[in-house]
């Protein structure tokens, strides 16, 4: 019974923090848009080379963001530093030319991330230019953090959200 009671507690906890949040507006997402220097075969792969590395040295830094505020204070700081991690892979793969890092309102096209839809429109975004930027590009989001996960080439190919709290209660209930 207590047992009963307890998971019972939990799960209108759960479902008040569920109803409590506020779907998101499409002003509240900070993307992310790498351009590549052409569409050589060497500047596309380059690209995704670049793309992995800005990844990895922004992970720990947004990780700190708890707003799509704090996300972009934190990325104005360190476009510089954005800049030279994209030209430093740049040139480890032989590229002379270097990237540019700015933040900025861009238009961006429908895009799904796993059950995630970010309609067309205008976003604030993390602009990076390989070189002269007229290449296809690669997009995604900063805040929140959707392309740090997923495995489609362009690295957005699902997005699951996990609970801690409701892996606790499963965990719990199945012993």
């Amino acid at each position: 019974m207590k047992k009963i009671i307890i998971s019972a507690v939990i799960f209108i906890a759960v479902l008040l923090m569920i109803l409590s949040v506020k779907p998101a507006s499409d002003n509240e997402f900070l993307r992310i848009h790498i351009r590549a220097n052409s569409n050589s075969q060497q500047d596309q792969s380059v690209k995704y080379a670049v793309r992995s590395e800005v990844v990895e040295y922004l992970t720990p830094v947004l990780a700190q963001c708890f707003t799509k505020q704090q996300s972009m204070d934190a990325v104005q700081a360190r476009l510089e530093e954005i800049s030279a991690v994209a030209t430093s892979v740049l040139r480890a793969n032989g590229f002379e030319y270097t990237a540019t890092a700015r933040l900025c309102q861009e238009r961006f096209p429908t895009r799904n991330y796993g059950n995630v839809t970010l309609t067309s429109g205008v976003y604030d975004a993390l602009i990076l230019d390989l070189g002269t930027g007229t290449g296809d590009n690669w997009w995604c989001v900063v805040y929140p953090p959707l392309c740090f996960v997923g495995n489609e080439s362009n690295g957005t190919n699902s997005v699951t959200y996990k609970w801690k709290i409701a892996e606790i209660i499963e965990q719990w209930l199945n012993k």
